[in-house]
């Protein structure tokens, strides 16, 4: 990284004695030559502003100049007060009150030379920040320790954010939700994009759930090209990286997730698993449009997670081929007796199949026992009971083209009362009355009867 102090080592160039040590720490990116009284809409972060104070005349005409170089967060100024009789006591002050490092160019030195020297000093330090990536790339440096190298060279923050979203690595805290960057970049079709005060490029991969680099503020044009490099070597870590799967004991949880119309599953369930920070021991399949995963329950398990679920999904479906995402969750079992647990996730994940929306999460809490019960049946077996016991009513139903199975369902699902379930289907509760007595009749059996109850609604429920 070139900062100011740096480039006191160039020629010719040095502090005005005005200038605070500390202040001399600022990275500088860029050089920019101006003679504008108000340079400020052509000014970004970290350039060096060179200029002969042809715009100054009178005290007071420095306010404005050196406002715009701290609102842009300017590095330094470097100023030559060969055509004013030295620089101003007016501009060494504003600069001091507003925090802008303040050069003295001596008159025999030209700003072509100057420029020169900053250019040709800025080209070796980005070169000599390649380098030093490339290096910790090669020795494997943990992500932590290449953003943090690249935080160095670029002069500000950077993070890795998951599309899902989560951030994966960090050198600072987020200034914004992880999930606004990536919703942007979504907008962007995918594009670079300034979301949130942060600069955001995608990071190249073949992994369905797309990584970013966000950079913090604007970047110039040696920085974007740094950031793009290390956008490069996040992606070679993150192909290198494997998740290694170990035996869970103690509670664990089963998760199931479903991209019905693409192979995208095994990517997009890890990473939403990540966001747990549980330990996650991955199933594989042949079918990439499923995955199933076992994730270690101490009692950390996030509460409201389904919702949590859908929110993370929702953000990342744009950037995925799918057009929906499913999942199940089972409830917490000791590991033994995870098989169960994988049937109750994928049970649940069925029944998010039936559901409208482009990302569902189903939980165990919301599957019946008796539909857990019934999915152990095959297909054939439940069709004949339906007919075995529900015949008769099936048929008058389709003679009569009446509603006698659902008004049977309704009554059994209001638990036999005959009050609710009229007042469930709209009808006077003596209509309600004489169509449960018609149904017992038709199907033999005594509708008020807990056994009979539990047979004809299992039975009812055997298709949904």
């Amino acid at each position: 990284m070139t900062t100011v102090r740096t480039l006191l080592g160039l020629p010719g160039l040095r502090p005005h004695p005005s200038t605070a040590q500390d202040l001399l720490d600022r990275a500088v990116t860029r050089i920019y030559v101006t003679e504008l009284p108000d340079p400020g809409r052509y000014l970004t972060a970290g350039e060096l502003v060179l200029s002969g104070l042809l715009w100054w005349r009178a005290p007071g005409d420095a306010e404005p100049f050196v406002a715009a170089l701290a609102a842009s967060g300017a590095a330094a100024l470097a100023a030559s007060g060969a055509d004013a009789g030295g620089i101003p006591a007016d501009v060494v002050d504003t600069c001091a009150r507003h925090g802008i490092p303040l050069l003295e160019v001596p008159p025999d030195l030209s700003f072509a030379v100057v420029t020169e020297r900053v250019v040709l000093a800025l080209a070796a330090a980005a070169d000599g920040a390649r380098k030093r990536l490339l290096t910790a790339a090669a020795e494997d440096a943990p992500l932590d320790d290449l953003l943090a190298r690249a935080a160095e060279e670029l002069g500000t923050a950077c993070w890795v954010l998951s599309g899902v979203p989560r951030v994966v690595a960090g050198t600072a805290a987020l200034p914004v939700s992880a999930a606004e960057p990536v919703r942007q970049f979504a907008a962007a079709r995918a594009r670079p994009t300034a979301a949130g005060g942060l600069t955001v490029l995608p990071v190249e991969s073949r992994h369905a759930v797309p990584w970013l680099l966000a950079v913090d503020g604007p970047l110039s044009t040696a920085q974007t090209e740094l950031a793009e490099e290390l956008a490069g070597l996040v992606g070679l870590a993150r192909a290198r990286s494997r998740l290694t799967a170990a035996p869970l004991g103690g509670q664990v949880r089963a998760v199931a997730l479903r991209t019905p119309d693409s192979a995208e599953a095994d990517d997009v369930l890890a990473e939403l698993l990540a966001t747990t920070g549980l330990a996650v021991t991955p199933t594989g399949s042949h079918d990439h449009s499923e995955a199933l995963a076992l994730v270690a329950d101490d009692g950390s398990w996030p509460a409201g997670w389904a919702d949590d679920a859908v929110t993370a999904l929702s953000t990342v479906e744009p950037l995925l081929r799918a057009t929906r995402i499913l999942a199940g969750v089972s409830d917490a079992v000791p590991a033994a007796e995870s098989r169960g647990a994988f049937e109750v996730a994928r049970h649940a994940l069925s029944l998010a199949a039936g559901r409208e929306g482009d990302v569902v999460v189903v939980p165990a809490a919301e599957v019946g026992v008796h539909q857990l019960l019934l999915a152990g049946t095959s297909v054939d077996l439940r069709a004949a009971l339906r007919r075995r016991l529900l015949g008769p009513l099936l048929d008058y139903d389709a003679e009569q083209h009446s509603d006698l199975v659902h008004t049977v369902r309704v009554f059994l699902e209001c638990s036999g009362s005959p009050t609710r379930a009229a007042k469930a289907l709209h009808i006077h509760v003596n209509t309600l009355r004489y169509r449960i007595g018609r149904a017992a009749e038709l199907l033999g059996v005594d509708l008020t009867d807990f056994v009979a109850q539990v047979d004809v609604y299992l039975t009812l429920t055997s298709e949904s």
